[in-house]
């Protein structure tokens, strides 16, 4: 199946290493992304659909034009 595209609204402070370390994210708030469709999770906050996926989902970020 082809991938989704869809804009990154927001992002945690990373994930941690097998030492405990926070390892910083490489997207960024507003990053424009492509992911599986079968990627993340489906969540409905004040009646907004969301998708909420961990980093190793993306597949690529859209360059800045």
């Amino acid at each position: 199946e082809k991938p989704t595209k869809g804009k990154v609204i927001a992002v945690g402070k990373g994930s941690r290493n097998e030492a405990g370390q926070v390892v910083p994210l490489d997207v960024k708030k507003d990053d424009v992304v492509l992911f599986a469709k079968w990627g993340g999770t489906e969540v409905k906050v004040n009646g907004e659909d969301y998708l909420i996926m961990k980093e190793s989902d993306i597949i690529a970020v859209e360059e800045a034009a």
